[in-house]
């Protein structure tokens, strides 16, 4: 089957368009048709070569689509179902069983080594060059295989179009909260970075009844947008004295929980900085850089923690369908920081998302689509 795919081929290079041969689908999976698909920094992070990745490859794992074929195994899934598609896991081992799919024994395997875990590919080029897939589902295509592990089934009036990034970067922020930190009702969170991970992260607090919610960025328009979706307060730490305005809101108690979504260093030390007694923080972003710390001074004294949260330690396939009713009784408003583009316009979409001007960037892939809802602007 040929399918149009936007390429990555060298280290930050741009997005090529390639017809692309489709492989023939195992017994576990599906040929999902890509209705749109959000981007997400780790598609930018592997492109740039911010962490290392088997190339040439397709991007793309905030997709949403429709199924078109199901292998003799699937159950569950039919034909013309609309489905949102996550990561993949084994769905067999401890972690698994035990409610932790992002904790998988073999999710880097099945996620990240840019193939099956037999080692074949889902792409291949005309001249039958192996192209590597993302997540196993690789949603910057017209179709694509993807796992039945994969799979978030939503409803046939569910707009397709809006969907897609509730498998990663919102599915991401608010785990962290719910899965990841478990804060108590009343208690004080700080959010640095206000893009789609962190305000999914800063919705979810709000919906959680943390009592201060405090957002962290350098641009006013995104901090504005922070206290329309629920921040209780927010910091510019470009022209504000970041410690002295925590100890400020917090009475001097500093943060119980804090969330880092930039992966820039010294803000992601400030995130530990601002907790007090007890404290956790949660550095998410995909980041080639480090922070050093003194583990008696920054953690023991305190007993202040680290804690890492892949995926936000959800299940999607109960995670995903809780976002879209809480999205539908306005609570989670993540339809608000969205912006559409044409397949076509992806590598424009990409440096719109890099620069901030557009919070989380939408693919329209396929522009026949029409769903129950009108496609909101």
């Amino acid at each position: 089957m040929k399918v149009k795919a936007a390429v990555v081929n060298e280290v930050n290079g741009p997005y090529e368009f390639e017809e692309l041969d489709l492989q023939e689908i195992q017994h576990d999976e599906v040929i999902v048709k890509v209705v749109a698909s959000g981007i997400c920094h780790s598609d930018e992070a592997l492109r740039v070569g911010d962490a290392e990745y088997p190339l040439p490859v397709v991007l793309g794992h905030e997709g949403a689509g429709i199924i078109e074929k199901t292998g003799a195994s699937v159950k569950g899934f039919e034909v013309g179902d609309q489905v949102v598609m996550a990561y993949n896991s084994c769905g067999s081992c401890p972690n698994c069983r035990t409610g932790h799919p992002s904790s998988c024994v073999e999710w880097t395997i099945l996620n990240m080594s840019g193939a099956r875990s037999d080692g074949s590919p889902i792409f291949k080029k005309t001249d039958g060059t192996p192209v590597s897939s993302f997540f196993a589902q690789s949603s910057f295509a017209t179709h694509t295989v993807t796992n039945v592990h994969n799979l978030i089934k939503v409803a046939p009036d569910a707009d397709l179009r809006l969907v897609g990034p509730l498998g990663c970067g919102f599915l991401t922020g608010a785990g962290t909260v719910v899965n990841g930190l478990k804060p108590n009702v009343g208690e004080s969170i700080v959010i640095f970075g206000t893009g789609a991970v962190g305000l999914g992260a800063l919705m979810t607090a709000k919906i959680e009844g943390c009592g201060k919610i405090i957002a962290v960025d350098i641009h006013d328009s995104r901090l504005e947008i922070a206290k329309e979706l629920g921040a209780t307060h927010t910091i510019n730490s470009k022209t504000e004295d970041l410690a002295a305005r925590i100890a400020e809101i917090t009475a001097g108690a500093g943060a119980n929980y804090s969330i880092d979504t930039t992966g820039v260093s010294a803000v992601m030390k400030a995130s530990l900085d601002v907790l007090g007694i007890q404290g956790v923080a949660a550095p998410v972003a995909v980041t080639p850089n480090s922070i050093e710390l003194n583990t008696f001074m920054d953690l023991v004294l305190l007993n202040k923690t680290i804690k890492g949260v892949l995926m936000g330690d959800s299940i999607p396939q109960l995670a995903i369908p809780k976002l879209i009713e809480f999205h539908k009784q306005g609570q989670f408003a993540f339809d608000k920081l969205v912006q559409f583009y044409n397949f076509d316009d992806i590598n424009q979409a990409s440096a719109d998302s890099n620069s901030g001007k557009t919070i989380k960037p939408i693919l329209i892939i396929d522009e026949t689509y029409r769903a129950g809802e009108p496609l909101l602007k």
